[in-house]
């Protein structure tokens, strides 16, 4: 299945279109970096194209699937389910489809079953919302210091960012936990860019693109070394932890060539990823194989992740722009 049929493009979001600015310092820790990011002005819409504009055929096709799901789930199902794709479910776009298949169905029970599910629904974000409260305000922590990782040594924030800070930031993203690197943090990260972009700081912008890039390889290579795992244990009938230790042993010395550079690069700046390339390719990489390699990710890891999620659509359009730039090689 083709990932392009089912997620927004996200070039602007992830920072792969031309950049909109020329190389300069910004101050903005104080303006930027402070308890009173939230000004009187109201928020103006996300940053991410997928929530501009009205909703495609094929993602009318994934709201109606959620929709299913979400009217035949049990009630204690509904908060975990909310939870992981909030920004869908709480949309004024899904509540309106709730409405419009509640007017197409012809069966009395579906029609019920329907309006329950949007009174069922608004009770349950509002509890989420009340729950993750906290759990934006860690997230919000954890996004300062990635973005403060940016910062050189004099608290400003010189970009196009260097080698150095970009590493910093990579730093800080790969030692948070998988329960910090969800949907509150990427939408914290999504409403700073967005503030960024209202203030005409399109450096600060320019940074939050790169802790998204960081992000999306950072949470991709976890995932392909935990289904490499759960793979060994279902294969081997050994228990989780065996098939870890094995996974861990193995995977520098039986990999392939294609998956080593993938593994590389999920973890260098996307400004590296041509040189980086033509290096393997040059050696004993195929091209065809590298692309092979990404799309078996895309396959196994995105389409398993929570349609219509920020996680997704990050990860889906990190991984569509690298195999674009490998097929341009």
């Amino acid at each position: 299945m083709k990932l392009g049929l089912l997620i927004a493009p996200l070039s602007v979001c992830l920072g792969f279109a031309p950049p909109a600015y020329l190389p300069q310092k910004i101050s903005c820790t104080q303006r930027f970096l402070s308890d009173n990011f939230e000004d009187d002005a109201p928020r103006k819409q996300s940053r991410l194209e997928g929530m501009q504009r009205e909703p495609t055929d094929n993602e009318l096709a994934i709201m109606d699937d959620m929709i299913t799901k979400l009217a035949n789930a049990k009630p204690y199902e509904l908060p975990n389910a909310v939870s992981r794709a909030i920004r869908v479910v709480s949309s004024p776009r899904f509540f309106l489809r709730i409405a419009e298949k509640a007017d197409e169905a012809t069966d009395a029970m579906e029609k019920e079953k329907l309006g329950a599910l949007a009174e069922n629904l608004v009770n349950t974000i509002q509890a989420v919302v009340s729950m993750t409260e906290d759990s934006l305000d860690e997230r919000a922590k954890e996004v300062e210091k990635v973005v403060k990782a940016a910062s050189e040594p004099d608290g400003e924030f010189l970009v196009p960012l260097s080698k150095e800070r970009v590493e910093a930031m990579r730093k800080e993203v790969e030692g948070l936990e998988e329960e910090s690197l969800n949907e509150a943090f990427l939408s914290t990260i999504d409403a700073w860019m967005n503030k960024a972009h209202q203030d005409g700081m399109d450096g600060m912008v320019s940074i939050m693109q790169t802790a998204l890039q960081i992000y999306a390889g950072t949470v991709i290579s976890r995932a392909r070394v935990q289904l490499q795992a759960n793979v060994g244990a279902a294969v081997s009938g050994e228990d989780q932890a065996a098939a870890n230790a094995v996974v861990a042993a193995s995977k520098d010395g039986e990999s392939s060539a294609a998956s080593d550079l993938f593994e590389k690069l999920l973890r260098v700046d996307t400004n590296e990823w041509e040189i980086e390339i033509r290096k393997g390719i040059e050696s004993d990489v195929k091209k065809e194989a590298l692309v092979s390699e990404v799309q078996k990710t895309m396959e196994s890891v995105i389409l398993g992740l929570e349609n219509g999620s920020m996680a997704q659509r990050v990860q889906a359009e990190f991984l569509r722009e690298l195999v674009t730039r490998i097929e341009a090689v």
